[in-house]
């Protein structure tokens, strides 16, 4: 019996998403963009959940989408995705071509990248809200040489990551991107040593699973409604994200043990 394309993993409170297509190095198909789409409405439904991270198997992310796949004329199942709790259609997760690529989640999720990460790979990986890179990984606008375009947020996202002139460099040219570049430029959060990616970004979850949740998930959707906002509203929606976390009873909780002690002189307990 053949592998999923796609497992799920609980360790504690993180979920690990693994991409698994060894025969095309983890080239994204329509059966596999469906599971991934559903591997991450699963983990944002799940309560006990509070970060994931997203790799590849094999020392590979992602290749893209599967260009053979795609000219064989396969078709993709056009169902919605349903929320795991309600059975409702998710209106707020809406489905791109490599998958989750169009999801609004409402946690955190950590993309642990080895070997490629190109293409439409590199589109999965700026979905993500950060990204860990081992020392000889390599992203890039790869499809730039079949004429294959970016539909995956990628015209979207690289620019605001990294800013219009470094984004234009990577999508005119399609060039690829080295770890220690990807660092200096934004694209990248985190350099790991070989083989040492996915324990790197396991202990980055970890660290973001042990905050108060409330707060930390209603700053991290006021910074993604920004980028649709005037100043003004952008600074109103912040103070109502901003109210919702002051009622949350993880706020008092806080406080209570600062007052105590706790995480006194900038420490991380």
């Amino acid at each position: 019996m053949s592998q999923p394309p796609v497992r799920s993993e609980k360790r504690g409170p993180i979920t690990i998403v693994t991409l698994d297509r060894p025969e095309v190095k983890n080239a994204v198909n329509g059966t596999t963009a469906r599971a991934l789409a559903e591997a991450f409405a699963a983990f944002d439904a799940d309560d006990s959940q509070k970060v994931a991270v997203f790799h590849g198997a094999n020392q590979t992310f992602c290749a893209g989408a599967d260009l053979k796949a795609m000219l064989s004329g396969e078709r993709r199942d056009s169902n919605p995705i349903e929320d795991p709790k309600t059975g409702a259609d998710f209106d707020r997760l809406n489905e791109g071509p490599m998958g989750p690529s169009r999801m609004i989640l409402s946690k955190p999720v950590i993309a642990a990248i080895s070997g490629y990460a190109v293409a439409g790979g590199m589109e999965l990986a700026l979905w993500c809200d950060m990204r860990v890179v081992e020392e000889d990984a390599v992203m890039g606008i790869f499809c730039r040489r079949w004429g294959v375009p970016l539909v995956d947020g990628g015209t979207v996202r690289l620019p605001r990551l990294i800013g219009h002139s470094r984004a234009l460099d990577l999508i005119l040219t399609g060039r690829p991107v080295a770890a220690e570049e990807a660092l200096a430029i934004g694209l990248a959060n985190r350099v790991a040593p070989k083989g040492g990616v996915l324990e790197m970004a396991l202990a980055l979850a970890a660290d973001i699973a042990k905050f108060p949740q409330d707060c930390m998930r209603n700053d991290r959707l006021s910074a993604i409604e920004q980028w649709d906002l005037a100043y003004p509203e952008a600074m109103a929606r912040e103070f109502e994200h901003g109210r919702a976390s002051l009622a949350s009873p993880q706020l008092r909780e806080g406080v209570g043990g600062f007052v105590k002690g706790k995480g006194r002189g900038g420490k991380f307990e």
